[in-house]
Parts: structure tokens; C-alpha cells; sequence
């Protein structure tokens, strides 16, 4: 899945630390050393444009979210870990995760404040029709309707990004 590794590697190489001589912007977490935690946080995607309540719509489907959740781990654990010349059993220490799907505490330092969503390439936009209503969608976004994905849409289903899971 061309979204997942495009993802790890910007998440791996994306310059968001200054170097040693002042300069903005030059150090990945790569060059840093650092580990990463890699936590799924669908509320990202609140859309709070009407009323007072927070509309999740735009996020993707929990069992595929899941799957391309767990994708987007394995493949960052693996580019980290051939970026780096680790051993394989050391992706879990330097690339952890969280659990997906639950309430969790999650303790850390902010240096920011700074917040980047990081994004693939735009797609083509198919038509999806939602309530009698003509939306236009990117392609290859999920949405979980009573009727399945939107008609022409590419997003893989969950045995396929568990078929190429399992290949990495």
C-alpha cells in the first residue's frame, strides 16, 4: 500500500528539530535518535463546522482503520529498522504503539507548540451520495455507510492490507 509506506517514511524523515548551529527545521527523528510513539487518534478528524457536537464522519471505518493502523506500525518499525542497520527485534523499542481503539493515558513533553498533520498525495474526487445528497469525496477515503464504500473508491479491504502485511 503505496499510503502506508509514504506515511512511515514522511513520519521518519519529516526535518522538525533545529541542528546543533541554530539552524530551524534540519534534524528527522532518524537523525535524532529518537523513538516514536505511534498512536491512532481519530478525533483529529472532528468536524465541528455545525451545531456543538463534534462529527467524526471523516474518519475512517474502525475495522479498516485497524488494519491500516497496524500497517502503518509494521512499516515504520521496518523502514526504521533498515534506515538505522538494527536487528529486527528491535523495531518494537525504537517504533511503540498504543492500543488501538482504547482510552489511554498518554504522558508527554510537548516542544511546540507545534502539531503538523501529516498527509499523502490528494486524490482524484469520486462521487458519493450520502442521504440523497451529491458529496464529493477523495478518493481512496473510507467512509462506512449502510451500502459499503462509495462506488469507484480504491481503498483495500482488510484482507488485503493483511495480505501485504504479512508479505513486509
Amino acid at each position: 500500500m503505496k499510503d502506508v509506506e509514504t506515511l512511515a517514511g514522511r513520519i521518519l524523515r519529516l526535518k522538525i528539530w533545529d541542528d546543533g548551529n541554530g539552524g530551524r527545521w534540519k534534524k528527522s527523528v532518524l537523525d535524532m535518535n529518537y523513538q516514536i510513539l505511534l498512536v491512532s487518534q481519530f478525533t483529529l478528524l472532528a468536524n465541528t463546522k455545525k451545531g456543538n457536537k463534534p462529527d467524526f464522519h471523516g474518519a475512517c471505518p474502525p475495522h479498516l482503520a485497524k488494519d491500516m493502523y497496524l500497517a502503518l506500525l509494521d512499516k515504520t518499525r521496518e523502514l526504521y529498522i533498515k534506515e538505522k542497520k538494527l536487528d529486527k527485534d528491535e523495531g518494537a523499542k525504537w517504533v511503540q504503539d498504543g492500543v488501538f481503539g482504547a482510552m489511554m493515558q498518554v504522558a508527554l513533553v510537548n516542544d511546540g507548540p507545534v502539531t503538523f498533520e501529516i498527509n499523502t498525495p490528494a486524490k482524484e474526487p469520486v462521487k458519493n451520495i450520502r442521504k440523497g445528497v451529491s458529496k464529493s469525496t477523495p478518493k481512496g477515503t473510507p467512509k462506512d455507510t449502510s451500502k459499503g464504500m462509495p462506488s469507484g473508491a480504491d481503498t483495500p479491504s482488510s484482507e488485503d492490507i493483511a495480505a501485504k502485511v504479512e508479505k513486509v
